[in-house]
């Protein structure tokens, strides 16, 4: 069996119900020129607790489709 994808974010908004919005920040190095770049990605992520904030850091698991835009769900913060 194949293992989830795992990342690590800090959360953006907590304003839905059982939702927040995670960004996520990578760096990898520019193919020709060699230079650092970090990019933002932001996930949908299902959560129970209510107690999440704006800046917490959490980290979140790949899960099957839960809506349209969710596929993620927070798994500790």
């Amino acid at each position: 069996m194949q293992q989830r994808k795992v990342l690590e974010g800090v959360v953006s908004s907590n304003k839905m119900k059982n939702t927040v919005v995670v960004k996520v920040t990578t760096t990898k190095r520019h193919p020709k020129y060699g230079k650092v770049i970090s990019t933002n990605k932001k996930f949908y992520a299902h959560t129970d607790a209510d107690t999440l904030n704006v800046g917490d850091k959490v980290t979140i698991e790949e899960t099957r489709p839960l809506s349209k835009l969710k596929r993620w769900r927070v798994t500790s913060n």
